[in-house]
This record gives C-alpha cells, structure tokens and sequence, in this order.
C-alpha cells in the first residue's frame, strides 16, 4: 500500500473509531470481506427480531409496581402485530377497553406517560424502567397519573390517552424504529394539551435513548427541562425549543415559580 493509501486508510479507522455507522469497512476483490457480511446479516436480523418481538407489557407492569408506580394496561385498535404493521392508523387510537379504562382512572393531572412497544419492543424492556427511574425523580411537585403501558401503539396514540387523562402533558417513551446500528432505541415526544387530530409538530421529541446514544441521566435532564418549560409555558412542539444545555451553563434548572 502506498504512502497515499495508507493515510486514506488511518482516516478511515478514526472516523470508523467515532461512530457506529459503516464506514471504512475494507473489501476482498470486488466484495466485502466476509466478516461485514456476516455482521451486516447480524444487524438486519437483530432489527428485524425487534420489530416482532412480543411486547411484555404485563412483565413491564410488575417491574414498574415493584418500583411503587400505580400503572394501567391499555391496546391500539390494531388486534394483532401483523394488522399494527399494516394499519399505522389503527395504532394511534385507543380500543373500546382501553377507552373504558382510562375514562374510569380519568383525574385532572400535570402529566401522562405512555409506554408504548412501537416498533422495537425490545428498547422499551431494556431503557423504559431506567429512565422513569432517573426522570421521575426531577418532577416533584406534579401531579403524574398512573402509568399507562399501551400494546400496539403509535406516537399519537399518547394524544387520546392524555385527553381520557385530563393531562396536561403527555409524555409517550416509545420503540423507535429499528436501524442497522441499534435495534432497541427509545424515543420520547412530549406533547402539551394532548388530544387526537395533532400532528408531530406540536410535539417535541428526544430520540436515540440508550447507553449507547443518549444516557439516562442525560435523556432525563433534557425531557426534565422541556417538562417545566411546557408546563410553564402552555405550549409544546416547534414554538418550544430544546434549551436545556444553555439552561445548565447559566445554571439556570427551572424558570422561576416552578420545580
């Protein structure tokens, strides 16, 4: 290899060395050498399994009762995995049972949070737990209706239950999409004044939640901050930008008169 081709090939490494994403990955012939093959095919499978992977949402209740968390058991209007894939329409709203339920639990509260399996259960099993345990413990002094687990479910479909709540923020942690670099991401879209009929911009989103990507502690700080700024503000979506880091270098936790 010449002078020239071994320093395009040292960028390479420290790029590849900076991020997940393939780049640099060397070739035998015309081919990718067969180990990238071979973890290619490892990482489509590994999306593919989280997609279908059934959601535990009993399981998932236990876990946040043990941890004292009041939670409610709700499902889309999509009857199974196959017609939820199909159908995104019948994801985002809620069956007659859940309907019933939530409607029976409903009180005048500052927030909800929705679980949802999304398209990747398999975030919301491993990060949902964590990061309530890191956030919850910043929103003292809210009123935070019991935790609504909903199976087969869209992003919208936080805006119904909210409404059934009588929330005024509902904060939906979600399966996001999988990708060939992480099948279990977890997203978060934070919506004020919840009700059916929004579109994504009157939300405000914190995605790739994860050791991985976006920490707890970090994840939690940031949804923490839009919460009182929401709350505060009467507003969500695109009038209300993500500041936090700005906030923590002016030391600055909380506009005044809340936490």
């Amino acid at each position: 290899m010449s002078g020239d081709g071994r320093r395009v090939a040292a960028g390479f490494e420290r790029l590849a060395a900076l991020t997940p994403a393939r780049v640099g990955l060397g070739r035998v012939g015309a081919s990718l050498p067969t180990s990238e093959v071979l973890r290619f095919g490892l990482a489509h499978a590994r999306a593919r399994d989280a997609v279908h992977e059934p959601f535990r949402a009993e399981a998932l209740a236990q876990d946040l009762a043990a941890a004292g968390l009041a939670t409610l058991l709700v499902e889309s209007r999509a009857e199974s995995r196959e017609t939820y894939l199909r159908r995104p329409d019948l994801g985002r709203r809620l069956g007659a049972a859940g309907r019933n339920a939530l409607s029976a639990a409903q009180r005048p509260c500052d927030l909800a949070i929705i679980l949802a399996d999304g398209l990747s259960a398999t975030a919301v099993h491993r990060h949902a737990a964590p990061l309530l345990a890191a956030l919850l413990p910043l929103l003292g002094g809210h009123a935070i209706a019991p935790v609504v687990i909903a199976s087969q479910a869209r992003v919208a479909l936080g805006d119904e239950v909210g409404l059934l709540l009588q929330a005024r923020l509902a904060l939906v942690l979600i399966g996001e999409r999988p990708g060939l670099s992480a099948p279990d991401s977890l997203g978060a879209y934070l919506t004020y004044a919840p009700r059916p009929g929004l579109t994504d911009e009157a939300r405000n989103c914190v995605s790739n939640i994860r050791p991985e990507g976006l920490g707890y502690a970090q994840a939690a700080a940031r949804l923490g901050w839009l919460i009182e700024q929401a709350l505060a503000r009467g507003l969500s979506g695109i009038a209300l930008k993500d500041d936090s880091e700005r906030a923590k270098l002016a030391g600055q936790n909380a506009p005044p008169g809340i936490g």
